[in-house]
């Protein structure tokens, strides 16, 4: 670990983090309970079907895509995730969400998960989205709102949370606008609906006590938080 402090954002913390991946109560044991969720919307493959995982950092949606009949393809700029993503068999492609190296319609299966509020342009991460997707293919992404409740939930009081993200890694001017999501939705040609998101309280105290390993994320009616897209390409 570096003893300079880094700005917000900075994806440096990543490589910090790199040995705590597949730690489930490391510093990202949220996004173990949030991969698992975002498989309960993934249809099994058909054939041999691709699901292309965008900022997947230390492949946490590996057992999800090798249960569900997927090659798993991983993008990610950073090149320790992508080391540990390989191993858990995951075949890396190094490359910015911006601008993924892979061809159009590739994909049976998008998987943008805790990446649109680290992009300044998170419509432009969306457009590559579906640029990847083959006709009827499904999208599944998850941010965090830009609300007030959201900045406030998830950086003041979550960094400071067991099982919440590191303190650093979201810089809250850059969560998502839902509006202006939904309506670059619909013009790429894309039905997204999007549905809340929140830890089960019961859970997250089994888990807190180590009588659990990893924490259900339970749908909510409200988006202002953290929030799930569900979307299909017409």
């Amino acid at each position: 670990m570096r003893d300079t402090v880094l700005p917000r954002n900075d994806p440096a913390q990543y490589d910090d983090l790199a040995d705590q991946w597949w730690q489930p109560a490391g510093g990202f044991a949220a996004l173990h309970w949030l991969a698992a969720s975002r498989a309960e919307h993934i249809p099994p493959a058909s054939g041999s079907g691709l699901l292309v995982d965008l900022a997947c950092g230390g492949g946490l949606m590996a057992p999800h895509a090798a249960r569900l009949g997927y090659r798993h393809v991983g993008v990610d700029l950073g090149t320790e995730g992508l080391r540990t993503a390989r191993a858990h068999g995951v075949l890396p492609v190094r490359g910015s969400v911006l601008a993924v190296p892979l061809t159009d319609g590739c994909a049976d299966v998008v998987v943008a998960g805790e990446i649109l509020e680290h992009v300044a342009d998170d419509v432009a991460v969306l457009a590559e989205c579906v640029r990847l997707l083959r006709p009827g293919g499904v999208l599944v992404v998850d941010a965090l709102a830009a609300t007030r409740i959201g900045r406030f939930l998830m950086v003041t009081v979550a960094e400071r949370l067991p099982g919440g993200p590191p303190p650093g890694i979201h810089d809250p001017a850059l969560f998502v606008d839902r509006d202006r999501l939904l309506t670059a939705a619909d013009r790429l040609g894309l039905d997204l609906r999007l549905v809340g998101l929140r830890p089960s309280v019961r859970d997250a105290i089994a888990w807190r006590l180590g009588r659990r390993d990893s924490v259900r994320m339970k749908p909510i009616r409200s988006t202002a938080v953290v929030f799930a897209g569900y979307g299909r390409k017409r």
